[in-house]
C-alpha cells in the first residue's frame, strides 16, 4: 500500500528523515509513534504531496484515495450532516448527474453505481459517525458556524471517516474527543476495512487498534508486527540484544588490540599482529539502542494533609445563574482519593469540576470544603491563555514576588525548565512545554487537591508515563477528566459518573463503561435521527423498485435490442428468398412456408419492438 524509499528531509536545518524507508502492506492499521517533534506530522504532509522531499521516493498505487483531517476547523452555514455527506465526492458527483440526466443509458449506469455504492444508506451512515462523536439528532442538523473550533475538527473527522479512503491518515484524532467518542473511534478503527497510519499517543488506542506499529527515531523508520505493548517488548529485547552485542564485541576488540600490542614487535608474529589490526578496522561497532530520556514531571505534594473528608456534597446543585446544570449532588472526598469522572461532554464535567475547585459555589443544598483547602486546577484550554510573550521564568517570578533570582530559577528548573530553557519565549515552547509549564503553576502552592482536566493532550507516550508516575507520587486527592483510558486505569482507584443532571459512583471498572458506552452508541443509533431516518426509509420504499430493477431493465433492454436486429435480419433473409423470380414456379409449397414464416417474424419483431420502448421509458423513468 504505502513504500518509503531513501527519504531524506531537512526542516529548518534539522535533519528530520535520514535515508528512511519502510513498505507498509494494505489493509494494515499501523500506530505511527516518535516523540513530539520528530517529524510525524511532516511525514503525513510529504505522503499527501503538500510538501516535496529533497530525495527519495513516497509511492502509493494509482487511484488510491487518501484522507486527511485538515488542520483548520470547518465552518459556515452548512449543516453538519450536508457537510458529512459532502465529503463522499463520488455519492455528490452521481446524484448532481442524475439529476441533470436524460439518456437512457446514462441514468441506468448513475442508478446502478448508485446502488453499488449503497448511497441511500449514506445520510444513516453519516449520522451514526456524528452520533458516536457525540452529536445527537438536533445538533446534526445545526450550522459548524454555531459550534465551537473543537467540536468543528469532530465534524471533519466524520466527514473523513464517512468517506471511507483507501489510506486514513489521522494525526492525534483524540485530541478533540471526550473518553466517550474515544471510545467509539477505537471500536470504529478497529473495523475500518482499507488502510490506515494513525499519529497517537493514547497507548489504548494502539493496543486496540493497531495490526503495526511505526516508529520514528533518529530519522529512521522501522514497522514493527503488532500492537503497542508488543512493540515495547519487541524493542526491549532489541535494547538488550543490543547492549549484550555492543559488550561482547568490546570484549572482542580488547582482546585482538592484547595480541597486537604484545606481538606487532616480533618478527614472528608480525604477519598474524598485522592481519588482526585489519579486522579491528573493519569490525564496525554496535549502535546500543538508547532511549532518550524524559524529564520527570513533579507535583509538590502539601506539606501537611487535612483531616477527611475534604469536600463533603449534600444534595447540592450547581449551575450558572437560573440554570441548574447538576443538582442531587451527595458525595465526598477524602484527602489521599484518586477520582476519575466519566460523561459524555456537555453533561456537565467541567461545571462540576469547577464547584470542587471554588470557582464556582453550590446553588442548593450543603457544600462543605475543610479550613484552609487549597486546590489546583489545570485544564487544557488554559494553554491558549499563556501570554506567548513571557519566558517560562517570568511566569514564576510573578508568583514568586521578591524571591531571589535562584530561587526563581530552581522552581522553573523543578518544573522542566533549566537554564537557557527558562528564558525561551512562550511562544517558541512545544505544547507538552506548555502543558508542563502549566502543571507547575496549578501545583505552585502544593495544593491538597488537584483537578486535571485533559492533561495529557500535547504529552508524548513516555511524557504521558512521566506524569502517571508524578500523579502516583502526589500524596494530595486527585479528580481526573481524560480522554485517555490508560491513565484512568493507571491512576483512578473511584469512577464517578456524570450524567442525568447528577453525580454518581459509577459501579464497575473501566471496561465495564466501555462496554456501557458501545452498546448505548449501538443501541441509540436507530433512533439517532427519526424524521431523517423515516425520510430515507420512506425514500429507500420508493426508489427500492427502481434501483433494484434498474440493471435488469437495462440488461433486458439490450436483449430486445438484440432481438429486434435478429428479427430483422431474419425477415430480411427470407424476403430476399422470396423476391427471387423463381421462387413460387419452383417450390410452391416452400415459398408459402417462407411467406408464412414471414408472417410470424414480423409479429415476434413488433411485439420485440414494443418491448424495447417499454423497458426504455421504465429505465428512463
Amino acid at each position: 500500500m504505502l513504500t518509503i524509499n531513501d527519504l531524506v528531509y531537512r526542516l529548518g536545518g534539522r535533519l528530520l528523515f535520514d535515508h528512511a524507508g519502510v513498505f507498509l502492506p494494505g489493509r494494515s492499521r499501523a500506530g505511527f509513534v516518535g516523540r513530539n517533534g520528530t517529524g510525524k506530522t511532516t511525514l503525513f504532509r510529504l505522503i499527501s504531496g503538500e510538501i516535496a522531499p529533497e530525495s527519495g521516493a513516497i509511492s502509493i498505487p494509482a487511484r488510491t484515495r487518501l484522507g486527511r483531517v485538515e488542520q483548520e476547523a470547518p465552518g459556515g452555514p452548512t449543516a453538519l450532516i450536508d457537510f458529512v455527506l459532502a465529503a463522499d465526492l463520488e455519492r455528490a458527483d452521481l446524484l448532481a448527474r442524475a439529476e441533470a440526466a436524460h439518456d437512457p443509458h446514462d441514468i441506468a449506469d448513475i442508478q446502478t453505481r448508485l446502488a453499488d455504492i449503497d448511497a441511500h444508506s449514506a445520510p444513516a451512515r453519516a449520522a451514526a459517525i456524528l452520533h458516536g462523536l457525540g452529536f445527537d439528532a438536533a445538533a446534526q442538523r445545526r450550522p459548524l458556524s454555531e459550534f465551537s473550533g473543537g467540536w468543528r475538527m469532530r465534524v471533519a473527522l466524520a466527514a473523513v471517516l464517512f468517506a471511507q479512503p483507501d489510506l486514513l491518515l489521522l494525526d492525534e484524532p483524540t485530541n478533540y474527543l471526550d473518553l466517550e467518542g474515544t471510545l467509539w473511534l477505537v471500536d470504529y478503527l478497529s473495523r475500518y476495512p482499507a488502510s490506515v497510519i494513525v499519529i497517537s499517543h493514547d497507548r489504548d488506542l494502539l493496543d486496540d487498534v493497531a495490526t503495526h506499529i511505526l516508529h520514528l527515531e533518529r530519522g529512521k523508520l522501522t514497522l514493527y508486527k503488532g500492537d503497542y505493548s508488543s512493540f515495547e517488548k519487541q524493542r526491549r529485547e532489541a535494547q538488550l540484544l543490543a547492549v549484550k552485542g555492543a559488550k561482547k564485541q568490546e570484549e572482542q576488540r580488547k582482546h585482538l588490540q592484547a595480541f597486537v600490542d604484545r606481538f606487532r614487535s616480533k618478527a614472528t608474529k608480525a604477519r598474524q599482529a598485522q592481519s588482526r589490526l585489519k579486522l579491528l578496522a573493519k569490525m564496525q561497532p554496535i549502535a546500543a539502542i538508547v532511549d532518550d530520556s524524559v524529564l520527570p514531571i513533579h507535583l509538590p505534594s502539601p506539606e501537611k494533609p487535612l483531616s477527611p473528608p475534604i469536600i463533603a456534597l449534600e444534595k447540592a446543585a450547581v449551575g450558572y445563574g437560573d440554570r441548574i446544570v447538576l443538582s442531587r449532588l451527595t458525595l465526598s472526598i477524602s484527602n489521599d482519593d484518586r477520582i476519575g469522572l466519566l460523561g459524555a461532554n456537555g453533561n456537565g464535567k467541567s461545571t462540576f469540576a469547577k464547584l470542587l475547585g471554588g470557582r464556582l459555589s453550590a446553588c442548593a443544598g450543603e457544600m462543605v470544603r475543610a479550613p484552609k483547602l487549597e486546590a489546583g486546577f489545570f485544564a487544557q484550554h488554559q494553554v491558549d491563555d499563556l501570554n506567548e510573550d513571557e519566558t517560562p521564568y517570568a511566569v514564576f517570578a510573578r508568583l514568586m514576588p521578591g524571591a531571589p533570582e535562584a530561587r526563581i530559577r530552581g522552581r522553573a528548573a523543578q518544573t522542566g525548565f533549566s537554564g537557557a530553557r527558562a528564558e525561551t519565549l512562550i511562544a517558541k515552547l512545544s505544547g507538552g512545554e506548555k502543558a508542563r509549564l502549566l502543571l507547575g503553576v496549578a501545583t505552585f502552592n502544593a495544593p491538597h487537591l488537584l483537578i486535571l482536566d485533559e492533561p495529557t493532550n500535547h504529552l508524548d507516550i513516555d511524557s504521558r508515563a512521566a506524569l502517571i508516575e508524578a500523579i502516583n507520587d502526589y500524596e494530595g486527592a486527585v479528580v481526573l477528566v481524560s480522554h485517555d483510558r490508560y491513565l484512568l486505569e493507571a491512576c483512578a482507584d473511584r469512577l464517578w459518573l456524570v450524567d442525568d443532571g447528577t453525580v454518581r459512583a459509577f459501579d464497575g471498572d473501566m471496561d465495564d463503561y466501555a462496554r456501557q458506552v458501545l452498546s448505548k452508541s449501538r443501541d441509540d443509533e436507530p433512533r439517532r435521527a427519526p424524521a431523517q431516518e423515516a425520510a430515507k426509509q420512506e425514500a429507500a420504499k420508493q426508489q427500492a423498485p427502481r434501483r433494484r430493477d434498474a440493471g435488469q431493465a437495462r440488461r433486458k433492454l439490450a436483449a430486445a435490442e438484440e432481438r429486434v436486429e435478429k428479427f430483422t435480419q431474419l425477415i430480411a433473409r427470407v424476403d430476399e428468398a422470396l423476391a427471387a423470380p423463381d421462387a413460387f414456379a419452383r417450390n410452391p409449397q416452400e415459398a408459402a412456408r417462407l411467406a408464412s414464416q414471414r408472417e410470424e417474424l414480423a409479429q415476434a419483431l413488433a411485439a420485440a419492438e414494443e418491448q424495447w420502448l417499454e423497458l426504455a421509458a421504465e429505465v428512463q423513468a
